[in-house]
């Protein structure tokens, strides 16, 4: 008789890096404060997703030192969505959670959605998500007006789809069939929870000031715009997608 193997593995935490050589040690001290690289329970996948910095070099020589965490590369950036798809083909973890690396959003966010999740009776049904406080008004007029344009498309509600942390039960991996590679990917998943009837959680995030280097999608007026576009010709595609298959 086979003895089932226990998974040691409890939370894998994906994030993504592209051009964050200054922010990652930042990052690495905030998990540090919580005694997170002590725990043989949680992972730490760190995916350098193509970065022309010193970033791999830091991450290969922090997990040197700490067995917890572990490194992703991606030779090429293709998009922050697939950076965080190769992340989470590599996590072990029961739990599987994403955050971003500059900062912005506290790493201890995701340690406080693990707690909330496996508390629940039966956590293969819920999704936990950040929803963002402390931004500028510009931002959050961005942000529900994006929210009210992708809901009126979507026919559901969807609302500050780019927070963080997103986790969820390892078994929505297989709920998640063909992910865009690009920034789009908090709405996919998002809406892939939704889609399936799964309860989202929400809890309050303070989103702070980047600390170090410049955002790839937030930095000016013309990438807001850029990027408003980009996102509504995927929903509209994501909308055709769901027709097709319905």
């Amino acid at each position: 008789m086979k003895m089932q193997k226990i998974n040691p593995i409890k939370l894998s935490i994906v994030i993504p890096c592209y051009n964050e050589e200054k922010n990652i040690p930042l990052l690495i001290e905030k998990f540090n404060e919580k005694d997170v690289l002590s725990r043989k329970d949680i992972e730490i996948i760190l995916v350098d997703n193509g970065s022309v910095d010193n970033s791999n070099k830091i991450i290969t020589n922090l997990s040197k030192k700490y067995k917890s965490l572990k490194l992703v590369t991606v030779k090429k950036n293709i998009g922050y969505g697939f950076g965080i798809i190769s992340g989470l083909k590599s996590a072990n973890g029961e739990y599987i959670g994403w955050t971003h690396a500059d900062l912005q959003a506290n790493p201890h966010d995701v340690i406080k959605a693990f707690e909330i999740i496996r508390k629940k009776s039966n956590p293969k049904h819920f999704f936990i998500k950040g929803r963002r406080w402390g931004r500028t008004f510009i931002d959050q007029f961005f942000t529900f007006g994006m929210s009210i344009i992708e809901s009126v498309i979507l026919r559901t509600t969807m609302f500050d789809i780019n927070a963080q942390p997103n986790l969820f039960h390892r078994d929505f991996l297989k709920l998640m069939k063909n992910p865009p590679n690009d920034f789009s990917f908090d709405l996919y998943a998002y809406h892939t929870a939704k889609k399936n009837k799964m309860r989202i959680i929400r809890f309050p995030v303070f989103f702070g000031k980047r600390i170090h280097g410049y955002s790839s999608w937030n930095s000016g007026l013309k990438s807001k715009i850029k990027l408003i576009k980009r996102t509504i010709s995927y929903t509209s595609s994501l909308k055709m997608l769901l027709k097709r298959s319905n």
